[in-house]
């Protein structure tokens, strides 16, 4: 072989390593993060992207913004970041209801909560909490059970989609109490509040943040939290089980994950930042005020936790006989 052969030769190893090099020696991140929200603002799968993106971007030093993309029940932005690049600046903030309830209930959701997902981090958890308009002429659990039976049909009950926990909730009080509810379908939790405030429906099943400032202010009655201790932030309102109405407990959670194929560096950098910061008095003094509870899980343990509740909803929802189509 020619000198000048050789040369060219290792000038190409050379260009090569230069550029491994810096690749290698570019960090995570060098621009702006995108926490996708797959519902409008106003309900607490927003409140959480909101609780941790100000800190995470304190503690990456690069902006993070949030991306409400509502739509067909969750399935708008979960498809979105399902088909992003999986280099960790598309993540998804992820609401259970949609997470894995939606498998269950759309034959094309569009996306696979487990193929198309590499999970990063829990984040919080939440009961539900039944509030009703202010003018309803009910004040508890009880009350509420028995006016809906004097007056079959009459009632109805806004959900943030259907097949969302609050859809699941609303269908499961109604066979547990043998009453009849119409249920009426919003794009998040956000637009439902509105209309309940508004009058427009009457009954929302939904997370605490959604609806604990008009609670306290008297603008919604709250009727029954569905877990079984009373919330420090709303502790007038009984539990389900106070009224017995045992069998009705529920919670949602959320999530935040990656796009399948992210880098494992990426995500363990993710995780790390998010474990220091719910592990703030501040983050949890902010999430137990919305009704809600900080709750950590790494990759792994997330991972494990959403195919138990991806088979759990399944069940509930087979059974509940709750179809979205």
């Amino acid at each position: 072989m020619h000198r000048r052969q050789w040369i060219s030769i290792f000038g190409s190893l050379a260009a090569l390593v230069c550029a491994h090099n810096a690749w290698a020696q570019s960090k995570f991140p060098d621009r702006p993060i995108t926490i996708v929200v797959p519902s409008a603002p106003g309900g607490t799968t927003d409140f959480t992207a909101r609780l941790i993106a100000e800190p995470l971007s304190r503690a990456l030093g690069q902006p993070v913004v949030i991306d409400n993309k509502a739509g067909a029940s969750g399935n708008i932005g979960n498809q979105l970041v399902a088909k992003a690049k999986p280099d960790g600046y598309t993540l998804l903030l992820a609401y259970s209801g949609y997470q894995v309830g939606n498998p269950h209930l759309f034959k094309k959701a569009g996306w696979d909560p487990i193929k198309d997902f590499a999970p990063v981090s829990m984040l919080t958890r939440a009961p539900q909490i039944l509030a009703a308009k202010a003018s309803l002429p009910v004040n508890n659990l009880r009350e509420l059970i028995a006016y809906a039976k004097a007056n079959p049909g009459k009632l109805n009950y806004a959900s943030s989609g259907n097949g969302s926990i609050q859809h699941i909730a609303g269908e499961l009080f109604k066979q547990l109490s043998g009453t009849s509810i119409t249920h009426i379908p919003y794009k998040g939790a956000g637009p439902a509040v509105q209309d309940l405030l508004g009058g427009q429906v009457d009954l929302f099943f939904t997370t605490p943040a959604s609806v604990v400032s008009h609670i306290k202010a008297d603008k919604l009655k709250g009727l029954a939290v569905t877990s079984n201790a009373r919330l420090t932030s709303l502790p007038q309102v009984p539990t389900t089980q106070e009224a017995d109405f045992k069998g009705f407990a529920l919670d949602s959670w959320f999530a935040l994950y990656a796009p399948a194929g992210t880098p494992a560096e990426v995500v363990q950098q993710l995780n790390t930042e998010l474990a220091k910061i719910l592990s703030s008095a501040d983050v949890k003094k902010k999430a137990e005020d919305a009704g809600t509870q900080v709750d950590h899980m790494g990759p792994a343990q997330l991972g494990d936790y959403t195919r138990k509740e991806l088979e759990y909803w399944g069940r509930v929802i087979q059974s509940a006989k709750i179809s979205a189509e």
